[in-house]
């Protein structure tokens, strides 16, 4: 069985806020935690990409960008070309580029937005700041394909893909289980019981399979200890992603074009997996 893997991203990871990978396999049904993995370069990121062996993926960071943000600025119009065009830029250039298009919009409807954010409730991945998704796509998408890995419904489908990636969203699936209530935060300050309280929610209904993705989570005593306890979240969120790969495993298995992803999907932008 494929090895799986759930990725909460960051553009710029440090010791102190890391990449955080779950990696998984489907045993007997359900959806085993292996390990946790934290990576505090890009650099490392990039190399445990190479190195590692066939997976299945889900990455929280955008994989396209706004098909009306991409007219507006006259930018390649195919996915490949555009992501290298992107690649190209400097951080700065572009926080520049997108505060102008957003400058040039009236109030309530600054940013664009891709099909896939209205019923993922995700943010516009040209947003460069809370959070800094923009940057994210920016730091993440090109390492992928200098990996080689295979992302369906963007990149043309090879013999026998060893690596694939999909575009995940934990808040997609943590919504889902405790609607607006917050399970994380990285000031300490806003480290609460509430909070507390809100990750044992998740981690149960998660157990028990009960959400849309008919997926139960497998884990030992110290890794559900690990999760709770970590109260930013990040290694949650990490294993969110993990459970919408596998849910894309199982439409794969199940005959599913794109691993569940819409037939119609705009192969420009992208899509969030089990929006």
């Amino acid at each position: 069985m494929t090895q799986l893997l759930g990725c909460d991203f960051s553009s710029a990871p440090t010791r102190r806020k890391p990449i955080v990978l779950a990696w998984g396999r489907v045993v007997l049904g359900r959806v085993q935690l292996q390990r946790l993995e934290r990576v505090e370069t890009l650099d490392a990121f990039s190399a445990l990409l190479a190195s590692e062996g066939d997976w299945l993926g889900g990455f929280d960071l955008p994989f396209g960008l706004p098909r009306e943000l991409l007219e507006s600025l006259g930018w390649p119009m195919e996915w490949e070309a555009c992501m290298r065009h992107y690649a190209g830029l400097s951080r700065a250039e572009i926080r520049d580029c997108f505060a102008a298009f957003c400058d040039a919009r009236p109030v309530g409807g600054k940013f664009a937005h891709r099909a896939t954010d209205k019923p993922a409730g995700s943010s516009s991945s040209m947003k460069w700041v809370n959070p800094p998704v923009a940057y994210m796509l920016h730091a993440g998408v090109p390492r992928l394909l200098e990996a080689g890995v295979y992302l369906p419904g963007l990149l043309p489908a090879p013999m026998a893909p060893g690596k694939v990636a999909l575009e995940a969203y934990p808040g997609l699936l943590a919504r889902e289980i405790v609607g607006s209530r917050s399970y994380k935060s990285d000031d300490r300050a806003k480290q609460t019981p509430e909070r507390l309280i809100a990750r044992k929610d998740l981690l149960h209904a998660l157990e028990l399979g009960q959400t849309r993705l008919g997926l139960r989570l497998k884990l030992s005593h110290a890794q559900h200890d690990a999760l709770v306890a970590d109260a930013s979240g990040d290694s949650l969120d990490a294993t969110l992603c993990l459970m919408q790969a596998a849910w894309a495993q199982k439409q794969h298995a199940a005959g599913a074009p794109l691993y569940g992803l819409p037939p119609t999907m705009d192969c420009l932008e992208g899509w969030i997996i089990s929006a």
